[in-house]
């Protein structure tokens, strides 16, 4: 999760978010060399009292800095398209779970299993324990299998919500009437939090969203006893 004073994104837990930050990496790069050659550009155009007068009227030059900007925009674009087209991708999932957006808590549906669903409810700051932190934790948290490829399905019930997170590189919105998609695979166990990043009424800011990534035998034990208690 974030840290105070993080100046840069959360550790990538799932191979798209991964794919994100190299992609942010090089985007970032290709920006900083622009602004060092334009940068260096000014300041000679700034010292220098010469002057050449086929730099004033070349077509040479008309071409290059028609030609360059359009070979940038490619080297930043394709990789781009490439990881949108990833983003959309839901090959053979595992697992399908359903999130629904309420005023102002989540629930979840296993639906591959008969009867297993619950709501998620923040935990109000007086009842939280130690290590836990404030604003983020739910009374049930989202539980998936480790290194298996889940869908989820993202509606809500009464206004827009959003379902988002970071560490994980997924965020989709939760619109009443609509079912959306997206997949997320956690390659390694942990605890991931979230947010609703819509505005969704007065408690928008309590609505967060706890995901355990567990391995597969961990994952079988806790459906039983869910289903044993349901």
């Amino acid at each position: 999760m974030a840290q105070p004073a993080q100046m840069g994104f959360q550790d990538a837990t799932s191979p798209l978010m991964e794919e994100l930050l190299y992609f942010h990496d090089h985007a970032l790069m290709v920006v900083i060399l622009i602004s060092v050659m334009v940068l260096y550009i000014i300041t000679c155009l700034i010292t220098t009292n010469l002057s050449d007068k086929l730099i004033l009227d070349s077509q040479e030059i008309e071409t290059i800095w028609t030609v360059l900007p359009a070979l940038t925009l490619a080297v930043v674009a394709l990789p781009s398209l490439r990881i949108l087209y990833l983003m959309d991708e839901i090959n053979d999932p595992h697992l399908t779970i359903k999130a629904m957006g309420h005023q102002w808590y989540w629930s979840y549906e296993y639906t591959d299993y008969e009867d297993l669903g619950f709501d998620s409810y923040m935990i109000p700051t007086q009842d939280l324990g130690p290590g836990h932190f404030r604003l983020l934790e739910a009374d049930h948290r989202m539980v998936i299998p480790v290194e298996s490829p889940i869908r989820v399905l993202i509606s809500a019930e009464d206004v827009l919500h959003s379902w988002a997170v970071p560490t994980l590189g997924i965020k989709m919105d939760a619109v009443p009437g609509r079912l959306n998609q997206s997949a997320l695979l956690a390659s390694r166990s942990g605890v991931y939090y979230g947010q609703c990043s819509e505005i969704c009424g007065a408690n928008h800011s309590f609505m967060p969203i706890v995901i355990e990534a567990v391995p597969l035998n961990h994952f079988e034990t806790w459906t039983a006893l869910m289903l044993e208690e349901a």
